[in-house]
């Protein structure tokens, strides 16, 4: 049951358990299941009225109590009415677009989302006779002049991928409001301790429990969590793709879901001490990170965040491919990988420029994501010291 008094520390520790329905085991059991017995023709009839009803198991694709239980406790976390349970990050974001337009519509998603994103805009909503516009993620309320009649769905990004401007989101939302667009976000970078954006009236937060939620790098997962508006489209969108997550990946995400605010704390923690150690070094020309008061945006991270997550970025001064192959080659603690939110730190080479359309990117430098894991602070900066030494050493 759903407490709107508890703070997020309670939520992530409570939220989805409950010991009184499975024996006074505090996890929930891992349901395997495809086939769901109905004893009666009524039962069968009545599950299959409303196979989207809380905890109702009528098919193993649409979910089992170990699925429900992630879903239910997500949700509180977000402070959404319901959520829906993905395989991937990816698959919350198509399923939450696809639930609300059709051929002719048009849609608004700012400039500097997540690849995958504007590649299915590009791609198959274009496909399909969706129209996209990629907007300034810095445009707040002059949005309103992107609007047209068929316009369906906002869709925000905050902080940005790669780049990591922070949107006005409350002037966006206010914004679309007027004019019955639905707004949608993918709130990853913070969820599920430090930005709770359906607070401010979006329509659906999109997370991919990939990162900070299971926090292992151990398990694909997705999220949708929807005001009880937008759910039942979502949930139908889930079904008619025929998205299903098994139920071993929602009790691992729902494991790491347990300990995600001390994790992210940490994370936050050590983010923070290294993007003010890199702000001095003569190699990196700015930081890209919410907090500091020259980042696009940073005056809607103080307003709206309660903190930060381990990922950010740094723009380096002008410098060879040769000498950054230098510089990453050699790290001993920052692997290069993709995904983020697990407990190991991780850098990658980054180029902005070709995601962007609405907007330019006037950087001359090379660009490095990074994500502040859980090793020893002064381990870190040692491993990032010596590879500016590559860096300089290569010329």
């Amino acid at each position: 049951m759903t407490d709107k008094t508890r703070k997020i520390d309670t939520i992530l520790t409570h939220a989805g358990s409950d010991p009184a329905a499975n024996s006074g085991v505090i996890n929930p059991p891992v349901y395997r299941a495809s086939t769901v017995i109905h004893p009666t023709m009524q039962s069968l009839d009545d599950r299959q009225k409303d196979r989207f009803a809380p905890g109702n198991m009528s098919y193993g694709r649409h979910g089992t109590p170990t699925t429900f239980a992630f879903e239910d406790a997500v949700a509180e976390a977000e402070g959404g009415a319901r959520a829906v349970a993905l395989p991937s990050g990816c698959a919350a974001i198509y399923a939450a677009i696809l639930a609300f337009v059709r051929a002719g519509d048009h849609v608004l998603i700012a400039d500097h989302v997540y690849g995958p994103t504007r590649s299915f805009a590009n791609g198959f909503l274009k496909r399909f006779g969706v129209a996209t516009t990629f907007y300034d993620p810095m445009i707040g309320a002059g949005i309103a002049g992107l609007m047209r009649d068929n316009t369906k769905i906002l869709f925000m990004e905050s902080p940005g991928s790669l780049t990591f401007e922070v949107q006005d989101v409350p002037a966006l939302v206010a914004e679309a409001r007027q004019r019955g667009v639905v707004t949608i976000i993918d709130n990853t970078w913070a969820a599920p301790l430090f930005f709770h954006p359906m607070a401010l009236g979006v329509d659906v937060s999109v997370i991919s429990a990939t990162k900070y939620i299971v926090g292992h790098s151990d398990v694909m997962a997705g999220v949708a969590v929807c005001n009880a508006a937008t759910f039942p489209g979502v949930r139908h969108s889930v079904a008619e793709l025929g998205y299903n997550i098994g139920p071993d990946e929602c009790y691992l995400a729902l494991r790491g879901l347990r300990t995600a605010g001390v994790r992210m704390r940490q994370h936050e923690k050590q983010a923070l001490a290294l993007a003010r150690w890199l702000d001095a070094r003569p190699e990196v020309a700015r930081v890209l990170h919410p907090a500091m008061p020259y980042h696009p945006g940073h005056e809607f991270w103080k307003r709206d965040f309660t903190g930060s997550s381990g990922l950010f970025g740094i723009v380096l001064e002008p410098a060879s491919k040769t000498a950054v192959a230098a510089m990453l080659d050699g790290m001993k603690l920052f692997g290069m990988g993709y995904s983020w939110g697990g407990f190991e730190s991780l850098i990658l080479p980054a180029d902005p420029g070709h995601l962007r359309s609405a907007t330019r990117w006037q950087d001359s430098g090379p660009v490095l994501r990074i994500h502040a894991g859980l090793e020893d602070l002064d381990d870190l900066v040692a491993d990032l010291d010596a590879g500016f030494a590559r860096l300089r050493g290569a010329g």
